[in-house]
């Protein structure tokens, strides 16, 4: 490798190890090569979410967004040289060099952000699942682009169904987590259809339930559809080799222990962010180094019941 492009890895590392509080514990039990590759993905990713989450006006977000879809363009094209001044180009383009990335995944991250820019709302949990779809499924079929499948592992050729599950999983976790501080910025994200369910239409500005609402009741609600979600994306576990699965065990088994904290307590995610101390963390990361989840999901999985 170049040091032009060892430098742009080590850029896009630092990024990852700075600002991803979840992410960076999954990949650091990956192999030096698939951890750089992951860390590019997750460099170009903030930048598109940085642009949709800061303070520029709207019209200046969208013309942002589609000169990085400009970039992303040179990327899959081939032609960012190596001494190119951006790291996070050359970093990207140098994976999908080395692995078989799905870059139309970033095209679709780049379509979820606008969707936010545009200040969409979703009637149903069909309606979402295109945003979370776009956002967080795409990641994971980008993903899984870099850890591969086994050879011979049955039910591989769904393994990118599973992968953008899973996305799905972690994306709706997310927005469990963020109700208050998307409601601050003037987002809603849970369907229409669920709040007036639950008597929660008048949204989460608060750091108390709506009154009147079964407020509980919305959270247990949407954390059985994640619990589906996370239960039909972890058969793609056992499809994995073992760092990979562990990588994947490690970031999906956060966002598991973060569901379960937010089905204790429900009214935590009015008050503030909900999260897991690092040496949790730790203990999941090692939990999916040692090949539980993966053998666990696999023996629901040939019972049937996974």
């Amino acid at each position: 490798m170049s040091p032009p492009v060892q430098a742009a890895y080590s850029y896009c590392e630092a990024v990852t190890g700075q600002q991803a509080r979840n992410f960076a514990y999954g990949i650091r039990l990956l192999p030096n090569e698939k951890r750089q590759a992951m860390s590019a993905l997750y460099a170009f990713s903030r930048r598109v979410d940085d642009i949709g989450d800061g303070e520029l006006d709207p019209e200046t977000k969208r013309t942002r967004l589609e000169s990085t879809r400009r970039l992303l363009d040179r990327v899959r094209a081939g032609a960012v040289d190596e001494d190119d001044t951006d790291p996070v180009a050359v970093a990207l383009t140098d994976a999908a060099r080395r692995f078989p990335l799905p870059l139309g995944g970033l095209d679709e991250l780049i379509d979820g952000v606008l969707m936010d820019v545009r200040g969409a709302t979703y009637e149903t949990w069909e309606d979402l699942k295109v945003y979370c779809r776009c956002v967080a499924g795409a990641i994971g079929r980008l993903s899984l682009g870099v850890f591969g499948t086994e050879a011979g592992a049955p039910g591989a050729e769904r393994a990118a169904e599973y992968a953008d599950t899973l996305g799905l999983a972690l994306q709706l976790t997310n927005i469990l987590r963020d109700v208050r501080e998307d409601a601050a910025n003037g987002r809603t994200y849970l369907p229409a259809d669920d709040l007036a369910k639950f008597g929660c239409s008048a949204g989460f500005h608060r750091a108390t339930p709506p009154p009147g609402s079964d407020f509980a009741g919305l959270v247990h609600f949407e954390v059985r559809r994640a619990r589906a979600l996370f239960a039909e994306g972890y058969r793609l576990l056992p499809m994995l080799d073992r760092r990979s699965g562990a990588c994947v065990a490690a970031m999906a088994g956060i966002y598991r222990r973060l569901l379960d904290r937010i089905e204790r307590d429900p009214e935590a995610v009015l008050r503030g962010r909900v999260s897991l101390p690092g040496h949790e963390k730790a203990y999941v990361a090692v939990r999916g180094l040692s090949g539980l989840d993966a053998r666990h999901v696999s023996r629901l999985t040939a019972r049937g019941r996974g």
